[in-house]
C-alpha cells in the first residue's frame, strides 16, 4: 500500500523505546525522515538512524525549545505524533481516593496532556503550512478509568477532548488531528521490572506477574496477549498519511477487545 510518505519530516516524541520506536521505525520504513525525541537515547533508536532530540516535555518550555530546534534544522514538518506520556507511580497515587495531591496531579498532567499542548501548540505553524497530520497517543485508561491511577485516566481523558476539540478548530486549515487509543501493549511501561505497573505491583505488595494476569481478565484482551507496540505504530502511520484525508477528528481504539460494548 502506498501511503505516500516519502520524504515526509516526521516528529516523534517519546520516542526511545515502546510505541515510540515503533513508531520510528515504521515512519522510516515508509521513506520518512525521523526526528525522535526523548529524554534520553537507547541503542535501540540509535540503531534506527533517526535524528535524535533530547528533551523534558513535561517542563513549561520544553516542547517550545523542542520545536524550534527541530525547525531549525528545516522549515518542512508534516507529521507530529504525540507519543511522550506514563511517568513513575508517586506517592499518593494509591493510597489517596482522589489520587493524590497537586503536586502529583501536577507532574502527571504536565507529562500527559501539557506536553502534547504545548508541542502541538508550538509546531502549529509548520503543520500548517504542510498541511500535516496530528496524532495523539492516549490509552484505554480514559475510557476505564479504575484501571490505572485517577490522575493518569484523568490525563489521557483531557487529551481526548483536546485532539476532538483542536481537530474542529484546524481542519480548515488543512490540520488533521486524530488519536490513537492503545489498550494495554507490551512495553517495558507495562512489562518492564522498573515499569509503572511493576511500581503499581510493589505498592499494592502483588506480585508484578500476578498484576499483568489480572489485566488480562475482565477488562482485559479477550485475545489473552498484550499488544504489539508495531501493531499501535502501524496505525499511527496510517492515519498520518495524506492518501487518508477524511481520517480526521476520530479516536481509533485498538485494544484486543478490552473495551467492552454496552449491552
Amino acid at each position: 500500500m502506498e501511503l505516500d510518505l516519502a520524504g515526509k519530516h516526521v516528529l516523534v516524541t517519546g520516542a526511545s523505546k515502546g510505541i515510540g520506536l515503533a513508531t520510528v521505525q515504521a515512519f522510516l520504513a515508509e521513506g520518512a525522515k525521523v526526528t525522535a525525541v526523548s529524554r534520553h537515547r537507547t541503542p535501540e533508536l540509535d540503531a534506527t538512524g533517526a535524528t535524535f532530540l533530547s528533551a523534558d516535555l513535561s517542563t513549561i518550555d520544553g516542547p517550545s525549545r523542542m520545536v524550534e530546534a527541530v525547525l531549525a534544522t528545516g522549515p518542512q514538518l508534516d507529521v507530529l505524533v504525540n507519543n511522550a506520556g506514563g511517568g513513575d507511580l508517586q506517592d499518593g497515587m494509591l493510597s489517596d481516593p482522589l489520587g493524590g495531591g497537586d503536586e502529583v496531579w501536577g507532574q502527571t498532567f504536565a507529562l500527559n496532556l501539557y506536553a502534547a499542548v504545548r508541542t502541538t501548540r508550538a509546531a502549529l505553524p509548520a503543520l500548517t503550512e504542510a498541511r500535516g497530520a496530528v496524532v495523539n497517543v492516549g490509552s484505554t485508561s480514559a475510557l476505564l478509568p479504575h484501571t490505572n491511577p485517577l490522575p493518569y485516566s484523568a490525563a489521557k481523558a483531557a487529551l481526548n477532548a483536546f485532539s476532538r476539540g483542536l481537530a474542529e478548530t484546524v481542519a480548515g486549515a488543512g490540520v488533521r488531528v486524530n488519536v490513537v487509543t492503545p489498550g494495554t501493549t507490551r512495553t517495558n511501561l507495562v512489562v518492564g521490572e522498573d515499569g509503572f505497573m511493576a511500581q503499581v505491583a510493589a505498592a499494592m505488595g502483588v506480585e508484578h506477574s500476578v498484576l499483568l494476569a489480572d489485566r488480562n481478565g475482565q477488562d482485559g484482551p479477550i485475545t489473552g496477549e498484550l499488544i504489539d507496540p508495531a501493531e499501535i505504530a502501524r496505525v499511527i502511520v496510517l492515519l498520518s498519511s495524506p492518501t487518508m484525508p477524511s481520517a480526521v477528528g476520530s479516536n481509533w481504539a485498538l485494544h484486543a477487545g478490552s473495551l467492552k460494548l454496552p449491552a
